[in-house]
């Protein structure tokens, strides 16, 4: 297993992370103690959960799961998601952040979180006060490194340029939506979480179970997964030539003598810019093939297939202004320009 920097900070977690939001959504408390042992043992140190998965049960098993080996573990965990009917029990107020910390601190029986995330835009409550919030965490050593997740390009730079002009703690991470095909960021938060020293971790690498080897390209639907059961199938944010991206994948799988769900795994671990993607599975047994995706990498032509294929085209600004280098460098004489004396 690889392990690799979270941002700027000096924290080592392992290039896979076990997500547990099936835990007590499709594995009991029996199968996510194996899941969290198996991927322990195969040098899995990162664990993602937040509050709201199966409305605090994710974060309770994964507690239990944990007891006697929590020092080996990086654990994650999110905030944002309603947790009651009050009016205070959702956002990112500093009263439900400072409420459901401690709340998460307890299901988890731990007294800190490693990183802490927020979950979701809340346009509700100023950048000033979250921070501050996450901030006020840190120092009272709740929580270790702050992060956040689905943020806009815009808004994740002003939250870091808040964070360094206040001498607040600053993201370390942010986790995104990211497959072969899902490549969104590409075009804005990739570039901002580079120029910024930020971590990517990606949720879905094998979107919602598309790239896991039981679909066929041109079907978005497999009886026995989240698209016949009709919960966190993201297909609406997949790319057109879904299908394509598939069978390629399909094919270099078969090639290379590894299973489909591993190759994609590893295609986006294989990005330049990727500090971890996040795997998560029913049972153990289901998690170990997936485990193997960790500790090689795709043979370069592999890779540069999937790359092709899955790549998608830039949107404005940037495919406008992509050729202005090209431009400049070759000193191309503009329409209507005058040549200087000696052209």
């Amino acid at each position: 297993m690889e392990y690799r920097r979270l941002g700027r900070s000096g924290l080592k977690v392992s290039e896979i992370c076990l997500g547990t939001m099936t835990f007590g959504n499709g594995a009991d408390e029996a199968e996510a103690v194996r899941m969290v042992h198996a991927a322990l043992d195969a040098g899995v140190n990162f664990f993602d959960t937040a509050d709201a998965y199966v409305g605090g049960v994710s974060e309770t098993l994964l507690g239990k799961a944990l007891k006697g080996r929590r020092a080996d573990a990086v654990v994650a965990s999110k905030v944002f998601n309603p947790m009651g009917h009050r009016p205070n029990d959702s956002g990112m107020s500093r009263l439900h952040i400072m409420q459901a910390v401690e709340a998460s601190l307890q299901r988890l029986q731990t007294d800190h979180l490693d990183v802490y995330y927020i979950h979701h835009v809340d346009v509700q409550t100023p950048l000033e006060e979250m921070l501050r919030a996450f901030d006020d965490l840190v120092r009272q050593g709740k929580v270790l490194y702050t992060a956040c997740s689905n943020y806009e390009a815009w808004r994740l730079v002003e939250a870091l340029w808040l964070s360094d002009s206040h001498r607040w703690a600053r993201f370390e991470a942010y986790q995104a939506q990211y497959s072969l095909v899902v490549r969104d960021i590409d075009e804005e938060i990739v570039p901002a979480c580079e120029a910024k020293g930020v971590g990517l971790v990606a949720w879905s690498p094998l979107a919602s179970g598309y790239l896991a080897g039981r679909y066929q390209p041109g079907s978005l639907r497999s009886e026995g997964t989240r698209s016949a059961e009709g919960w966190g199938f993201q297909s609406r944010f997949f790319a057109a030539n879904h299908g394509e991206i598939l069978q390629a994948l399909l094919d270099v799988a078969r090639e290379i003598g590894r299973s489909p769900a591993q190759v994609a795994l590893r295609w986006v671990m294989d990005q330049p810019f990727m500090t971890s993607a996040i795997v998560g599975a029913r049972s153990a047994r289901q998690l170990s093939e997936t485990l193997e995706a960790g500790g090689w990498r795709l043979p370069a032509e592999a890779k540069a297939r999937l790359d092709a294929v899955s790549a998608q085209p830039h949107r404005y600004p940037r495919a406008f202004e992509e050729p202005m280098a090209e431009r400049r460098d070759s000193a191309v004489k503009m329409p209507g320009q005058q040549p200087r004396s000696g052209d």
